[in-house]
């Protein structure tokens, strides 16, 4: 329904600082096109691509590729799906763009505007492994509807470590927290060994929180945010 994945699409006030913090994570940069007049850059650890735009925009947004763009938009409109911004014209990329019920952008583009990096599939950031899209709600209904309507698939709520329901597609997975102390999406990355990850994030001088669900534990579980503020949770697979 939406096309193939692209990247996490997040606002970048200083792409240099962010730019700066995501390789100290060993994230790579990808080389990107010229697509966009704004400064922009996309990082990644092979699973996850994330594009830090020096351009106005909503904080996080997930983007993905559909050739035929304007085409497409009028299919997915007989879908139910209303459009907020729709950009086409014979000068610059096509897009168009909409939310999902919590607040999500999702945008469309008409073609990539990055060509990723080759890494071995074994690859990781100091991060860990990337799990999933963590979108915030208070019901699972609506997201649930909202994300199977565009192809994703839906299993059962689970409580552990913390109550959720996970989405998942052919490129990117997404999962619905219930939880007060989320108060955004947040990029889940998760590893065995993630007390020691977090022994060497911290030895590196990066700050971590606990705003996190009570039942994590912050000596195996935490949250790092990235200048541009995006948050990252960094979750023991063991709870």
């Amino acid at each position: 329904m939406l096309g193939r994945f692209l990247e996490i699409s997040v606002h970048t006030p200083d792409i240099q600082e962010s730019l700066a913090f995501y390789e100290r994570l060993g994230f790579v940069q990808a080389t990107v096109g010229e697509a966009w007049p704004h400064p922009y850059a996309v990082v990644t650890d092979g699973h996850v691509f994330i594009g830090l735009h020096g351009r106005p925009c909503p904080p996080l947004a997930v983007t993905y590729v559909h050739e035929n763009l304007q085409q497409h938009v009028e299919k997915l409109r007989a879908h139910g799906i209303e459009f907020d911004a729709e950009h086409f014209d014979s000068e610059s990329l096509h897009e168009a763009a909409f939310a999902d019920p919590h607040g999500v952008r999702i945008a469309m583009l008409e073609a990539r505007t990055f060509s990723p990096p080759t890494l071995e599939t074994s690859f990781e950031s100091t991060c860990g492994y990337f799990a999933e899209l963590g979108i915030p709600v208070r019901d699972f209904t609506l997201g649930r509807e909202f994300w199977e309507n565009l192809g994703f698939v839906a299993w059962d709520p689970e409580d552990q470590p913390f109550s959720h329901l996970s989405l998942t597609s052919d490129h990117l997975n997404l999962s619905l927290y219930r939880s007060r102390a989320l108060r955004q999406p947040v990029l889940t990355f998760s590893g065995g060994d993630m007390p020691e990850r977090l022994a060497r994030l911290r030895e590196k001088d990066f700050p971590l929180l606990d705003e996190m669900p009570d039942s994590l534990d912050a000596g195996s579980n935490a949250i790092l945010v990235a200048p541009e503020g995006t948050r990252l949770l960094l979750l023991s697979s063991e709870e």
